[in-house]
């Protein structure tokens, strides 16, 4: 199945591509995102571009220290 759609980079400008999906991939994207074509295809490159940034988070796991007090922070949400 062949796609047209804009793909957006930002909020000031759009890249128009064709691409091709399979369609079964395309139905179960859609499903899952209960959006349309744009939205779902929007979504998965956000995705692919974010995972840079969680591959370095998840590097760091173990070795970062925090010091939370958890009442202190239960007792601030309720003000």
């Amino acid at each position: 199945m062949l796609v047209r759609m804009l793909v957006w980079w930002g909020m000031t400008s759009t890249q128009k591509v064709t691409i091709g999906i399979p369609s079964d991939l395309l139905r179960r994207a859609r499903k899952s995102t209960g959006e349309g074509i744009t939205a779902t295809v929007r979504h998965g490159l956000e995705l692919v571009a974010a995972r840079t940034a969680y591959e370095s988070l998840r590097r760091m796991r173990g070795k970062v220290r925090l010091s939370l007090d958890v009442a202190a922070l239960r007792e601030d949400r309720g003000r």
